[in-house]
């Protein structure tokens, strides 16, 4: 597949959230008194592009063509798809049965006796939440069935829920994150949703925070607005956005250091909202060191994209750790090339940011060893395996991760003895050779047989750790080679492009949409290695030199001069 093909693949995969958003409202039932409607009217520029009737005398095709198309309107209850359809097939169609997203260059063919048949790539699915799932590389098909009713033409066998076309969802929605908390509550987490244009944004977003978090997020994440009611639709009065909730327990008291950021950080996401007001059963909140209308400021310690203010890139360079700034060894036991690293990972005091723990992996005699200590002292050996991947770091604990052996988990906590991680499903997709925490420590990028997978880590009470529900969000890319965390929503990839024998790097979102590449322009050679993280220019190690990217080009670390030598570059977190 080329990389126009995979990025229409996963646009497309969006387009299955369309109608889904538009026909349930998201609402829990705890919350029906609160009336949204998510169809808002059309901005004054997209006039006339409203599905149109069935005209008269179509043919077969034009009407299930027609039906398709009309999936893409904002009108509640898509009246203008029913007028597709037979009399009893109207009355009886949801339109509220979750999406199944197709390519727009579908194949329309027709059979006997009024059947036509709809092939398309299944891009992916919507379900009634406006949860995203990639497609993979199945095949979409439908046979629909056609009546004559008064000499026209209609459907009689409509399947429950939409069908919708990429290009309208790219019209009609907008990604936004539902944002829950990690389970030590330092950081807000993301969890994609999809919401159609309009005033109803606000609200519908909150609702989404009170039916709580995605199944696959669910058990890795806190959410204190479980529960929780809304006591009216949100207003936006200037930039401030009013939330009125009801539902919270008075004793033990209500959570509302948490909750609040988690409301400031979902709601400020939107155009024109820069504060928020936390009202319970109509009262203004009023929290120590907050203001009653509360901004991101206030809540910075959640930011989901925080790095620490020495985070600045690292490398190896012939088994001497490096900074990017410097382009010398680090002036620590490290540095100095006595330990032979081949990859490592840093972990940064989260008050203070400053580096603190170290972990690197080398090889010795054919075995590979993980060595960890402090990022200033002296480190010793912790594993001793046939292999480990390169370590790996999140910004909530002081831990590293990594694969041995190509199938087992293992985390190493600073100080401490390594420890299992439970992944049921991990050996039997194949050889694990990349595992990266995301910086909230809740999900983990994985390559396994050269394919990319996200799953989530849960931390039960008994002090286990489980990494379960690994989903393959890029199916379209082949050859994947390396991951790194771009942001808290977003990875950067490595992957190969058998068509022309290279490997290219490219964004995708934590759901699997947004596939896009990025430029190599600059670039010596293909990548190797990559590094990310929030705010910070993205490295690569290419030819055994390390580069950076500026401005849609890769360029060297320091600009004018010879690239530096060095391999397996990474940011602390």
């Amino acid at each position: 597949m080329t990389r126009r093909s995979g990025r229409l693949a996963v646009l497309a995969a969006l387009v299955a959230l369309l109608p889904g958003l538009v026909a349930c409202s998201t609402v829990p039932e705890e919350s029906a008194t609160v009336q949204i409607t998510q169809a808002p009217q059309r901005p004054p520029e997209d006039v006339g592009i409203e599905p149109r009737p069935p005209e008269a005398g179509a043919t077969t095709e034009e009407i299930v063509r027609g039906f398709i198309e009309a999936a893409a309107s904002t009108l509640a209850g898509h009246p203008v798809a029913r007028q597709h359809l037979t009399e009893q097939a109207a009355e009886s169609w949801s339109d509220e049965a979750g999406i199944s997203v197709i390519s727009p260059s579908f194949a329309v063919v027709t059979g006997d006796e009024g059947s036509v048949t709809v092939t398309a790539d299944l891009v992916g699915t919507v379900d009634q939440r406006g949860i995203f799932a990639v497609g993979g590389t199945g095949e979409f098909t439908r046979v629909f069935n056609l009546e004559e009713v008064e000499g026209e033409w209609r459907i009689s066998n409509p399947p429950d829920g939409l069908i919708l076309l990429q290009p309208d969802f790219e019209r009609l929605y907008h990604r936004r994150q539902a944002y829950f908390l990690d389970p030590t509550v330092q950081r807000v987490v993301p969890d994609p949703r999809y919401l159609i244009t309009g005033d109803a944004q606000p609200t519908v977003l909150v609702l989404q925070l009170l039916a709580g978090p995605s199944s696959s997020l669910a058990a890795g994440v806190r959410n204190p607005l479980a529960g929780v009611q809304l006591r009216s639709t949100i207003t936006v009065a200037g930039q401030t956005a009013v939330v009125d909730l009801t539902g919270l327990d008075t004793e033990p008291a209500p959570l509302l250091e948490e909750i609040s950021p988690q409301l400031v950080w979902t709601l400020t996401q939107l155009p024109g909202i820069r504060s928020v007001e936390v009202r319970v059963d109509g009262d203004a909140v009023r929290l120590d060191g907050a203001p009653a209308e509360q901004t991101t400021e206030n809540w910075a310690s959640f930011d989901p994209d925080a790095v620490p203010v020495d985070g600045v890139g690292h490398y190896i360079d012939n088994g001497a750790l490096r900074v990017v700034t410097e382009g010398v060894s680090v002036q620590t036991p490290a540095g100095d090339g006595r330990y032979g690293l081949a990859s490592a990972a840093v972990k940064a005091e989260p008050r203070t940011g400053e580096l603190s723990f170290l972990v690197g992996v080398r090889t010795v005699d054919g075995r590979a060893q993980l060595l960890a200590g402090p990022y200033d002292g002296n480190l010793a050996v912790v594993l001793d395996e046939a292999t480990l991947t390169a370590p790996t770091v999140a910004a909530t604990r002081s831990e590293a991760w990594v694969v041995r052996n190509g199938t087992e988990i293992v985390r190493v906590p600073a100080g401490a003895s390594p420890l299992p991680v439970d992944a049921p499903t991990l050996p039997g997709l194949g050889r694990t050779d990349v595992l990266e925490l995301s910086p909230d420590g809740v999900r983990a990028a994985v390559v396994v047989d050269s394919t990319l997978y996200v799953g989530t880590v849960v931390r039960t009470e008994g002090g286990s750790v489980v990494l379960r529900d690994l989903r393959a969000i890029a199916p379209s890319l082949s050859q994947v080679v390396d991951v790194a965390w771009r942001d808290s929503a977003q990875l950067l990839v490595l992957a190969g492009d058998a068509g022309e024998d290279r490997t290219d790097p490219y964004t995708v979102g934590v759901d699997g949409w947004g596939l896009d590449d990025v430029s190599t322009s600059g670039l010596p050679t293909q990548p190797t290695s990559v590094a990310a993280a929030p705010a910070r220019q993205p490295l690569v190690s290419a030819g055994n030199t390390i580069w950076q990217l500026a401005g849609g080009t890769w360029v060297t670390l320091e600009r004018g001069a010879e690239p530096r030598p060095g391999t397996a570059p990474f940011f602390p977190l």
